[in-house]
């Protein structure tokens, strides 16, 4: 290893002469680098080769077929037909014509069915009625009491006659002034059976008065 010189240790003279020697050193390896010969440089190249392959299509040898020889067919000759022959009638003339000619006839309507009518005769409304000989209807018998006492007097009850004959509500629309008799009415109705009121052909529901007389004489007799 080279030994280290202090400044002090060498002259002023030798100190130059190392620094004169160490820059001829280095001028020495700049020329030798200069002086050789610039490396080559490797370029790196890629090769690619392309075939190209024949076209099976192209490289079959195409047959020719003979067609056969197109036949043109002659072109028909127009028939000229000769053109219908203008009238010489005045205007005048054929609008009369046209308003003498006769008009479609229309469609016969076809007539709507008529209703059929029911001749038979609609018999009359009538009123309930109690009185018939085939209802036998019973009579209201005379209270003991009022027998006794010599009670009598008239009874109007209002009665209600269902569509089938039968007695519906029985109210008391005239009273004889005896509770007795008003009673002995109104049992007695509810087991009568009435002809019930007629409207257009049909039995109907309808409130009917009924009468009763308590007389003593009558009933002696």
């Amino acid at each position: 290893m080279p030994l280290k010189l202090k400044q002090t240790d060498l002259p002023s003279r030798d100190r130059l002469l190392v620094v004169i020697l160490v820059v001829l050193v280095h001028v020495l390896l700049l020329g030798l680098w200069a002086s050789l010969p610039p490396p080559a440089m490797v370029h790196h190249e890629m090769s690619a080769s392309i075939t190209i392959m024949p076209n099976p299509v192209q490289a079959a040898p195409q047959r020719t077929t003979p067609r056969p020889p197109v036949q043109t067919k002659p072109k028909p000759v127009p028939v000229l037909q000769p053109k219908p022959a203008v009238s010489a009638e005045p205007a005048e003339i054929r609008r009369d014509q046209a308003a003498v000619a006769p008009q479609p006839a229309a469609p016969a309507e076809t007539a709507a069915p008529r209703p059929v009518v029911d001749a038979s005769p609609i018999p009359p409304n009538r009123e309930p009625d109690y009185r018939a000989a085939y209802l036998s209807n019973p009579v209201p018998a005379y209270p003991m009491v009022a027998r006794r006492m010599g009670w009598q007097g008239k009874v109007v009850l209002n009665v209600e006659v269902l569509a089938n004959g039968l007695p519906g509500q029985i109210k008391l629309h005239q009273s004889s002034g005896r509770e007795v008799l008003d009673n002995a009415a109104a049992n007695t109705v509810k087991n009568w059976r009435f002809v019930p009121a007629q409207h257009a052909g049909r039995a109907v529901t309808q409130w009917f008065r009924v009468p009763i007389n308590f007389s003593l004489e009558d009933n002696e007799t």
